[in-house]
């Protein structure tokens, strides 16, 4: 008797262990895809936090509106991302390096630490459960657009940004009306010298605050609208940040960017 009640208690603690396997494979889609890219959890690397090196591999904007307080940036998607890690452990052989991004969905953290495995560079860990939940536990280690403590009721959620959201139909009905100012964020890659709406928008490169301002004190000064587009929708969340603490409050999105507005253009035409 006593034998099956231990094979019955062994059952049900290997049970238990597939079962928190399994939603730990829900919570991060993105280890399944990168078995071999050592992890480390929020509360370990906050206990460790002044014994490692801690790496942003996301980009420099998406960095400069918020980040980990110690964090270093080297963007993963940068040609020289290999180099300056190699020259980063070379200046620190023994500290472990801990690699970061936006969340569990993101897989720069993880593109990051096999980069460094591909290329021989040890020691490399990643933090994949993300700057947001990092900042929502901890907010005294991170900074918002260089302010910390991180206000916690300044973090835009996704109803937040989706209420800033309109289709591609209603920003192109507003774009002639002369109370808007209708601006293309695109990187200049994406951007090709092809603009959607040939003399009437403007650019602005994100990392360009110059320009930005320009744009944002003449809506704000002229009671106008900012329509603004990027890529594929994914860019102004972080522009987002940046008009909440302009001040900034007449602006919309195109749903999708320049993406979606292709995509509908292409449809009338088969149509």
């Amino acid at each position: 008797m006593m034998f099956v009640q231990r094979i019955s208690m062994v059952s049900v603690l290997l049970m238990l262990a597939v079962m928190v396997h399994a939603a730990n494979n829900t919570e991060f889609p993105n280890r399944k895809l990168f078995p071999a890219v050592p992890i480390i959890t929020l509360d370990d690397l906050y206990k460790k936090m002044d014994k490692v090196i801690i790496v942003d591999v996301r980009s420099k904007y998406e960095y400069d509106t918020i980040n980990m307080v110690k964090a270093l940036n080297i963007p993963v998607l940068e040609a020289n991302f290999v180099q300056r890690m190699r020259k980063l452990r070379n200046e620190n052989p023994n500290t472990e390096i801990v690699a970061y991004c936006n969340g569990k969905t993101c897989k720069k953290s993880y593109e990051a630490v096999q980069k460094c495995r591909d290329a021989n560079i040890p020691n490399v860990v990643a933090y994949d459960q993300g700057i947001f939940d990092w900042v929502k536990k901890y907010p005294q280690t991170a900074q918002l657009l260089g302010k910390t403590p991180v206000d916690l009721h300044k973090l835009i959620g996704k109803s937040d940004l989706e209420k800033r959201m309109i289709s591609v139909d209603q920003f192109d009905k507003m774009v002639a009306r002369k109370d808007v100012i209708v601006l293309d964020i695109r990187e200049p890659l994406q951007r090709a010298g092809v603009s959607l709406f040939p003399g009437i928008d403007k650019e602005a490169d994100m990392d360009d605050k110059t320009s930005l301002d320009k744009y944002i004190n003449d809506a704000i000064r002229n009671n106008k609208t900012l329509l603004v587009y990027d890529g594929v929708g994914k860019q102004v969340e972080w522009l987002m940040y940046y008009l909440e603490d302009k001040g900034l409050t007449r602006y919309a999105f195109m749903k999708g960017g320049a993406r979606a507005y292709y995509n509908n253009l292409r449809k009338q035409f088969l149509n």
